[in-house]
């Protein structure tokens, strides 16, 4: 675990301190430069690419990185690193659950800000995977990419026509080439729909 210290915040609270000392994490603080609009931000989603590519480098693929705040913007950053296979979560709590947060509002208190660290590997063996869904389980068996499998999952879901379900691939991926690949793929889960 990685833990993003605010430069001018050189104290954190013993209850912060205790929680992270609680996890099975390795701790290692880094320092961050403040003073400009979303630096934390910035240094943070830079540091998680950094240690992502890093770790792929050196042949560690299994890892799972946390990102612990109530900020929804970090979920724009943990879908990008989703489509390219890192198993990149949002979590609210240090030593809360694993679940992705849905939650709307955002944190306001700069005092929470400074503590959004992100957790690694270690976190994996506490958390069950969720069933999928017998659709899923097919698209996954025919596709390798998981943005891939979660899109063609909800077209094959949403329309009733297969050519609802082509135009909405069409639209997706703006690329006929693209387009095609996924939608032969998945051509054989179409049979039951209208259309050729």
């Amino acid at each position: 675990m990685y833990f993003l210290q605010c430069e001018n915040a050189d104290n954190m609270t013993f209850g912060l301190h205790r929680r992270l000392m609680e996890t099975k994490a390795n701790v290692q603080y880094q320092k961050v430069e403040v003073g400009y609009k979303n630096a934390l931000d910035f240094q943070l989603s830079s540091y998680l690419g950094y240690v992502i590519s890093q770790n792929k480098f050196n042949g560690i693929t299994d890892c799972l990185y946390y990102i612990v705040t109530k900020d929804q913007g970090f979920l724009c950053l943990k879908n990008y690193w989703h489509r390219r296979r890192a198993k990149v979560y949002q979590v609210t709590d240090v030593t809360g659950n694993c679940e992705v947060t849905s939650e709307k509002k955002e944190s306001t208190s700069s005092d929470k800000k400074t503590q959004e660290p992100k957790k690694a590997e270690k976190k994996s063996k506490e958390t069950k995977p969720a069933k999928k869904d017998p659709m899923t389980q097919k698209v996954e068996s025919l596709l390798k990419d998981k943005g891939d499998v979660e899109f063609a999952v909800k077209c094959i879901n949403h329309y009733k026509t297969k050519s609802g379900v082509n135009n909405e691939l069409l639209k997706y991926y703006k690329d006929s080439k693209k387009a095609s690949e996924v939608y032969n793929a998945i051509k054989p889960l179409l049979a039951d729909k209208k259309g050729k």
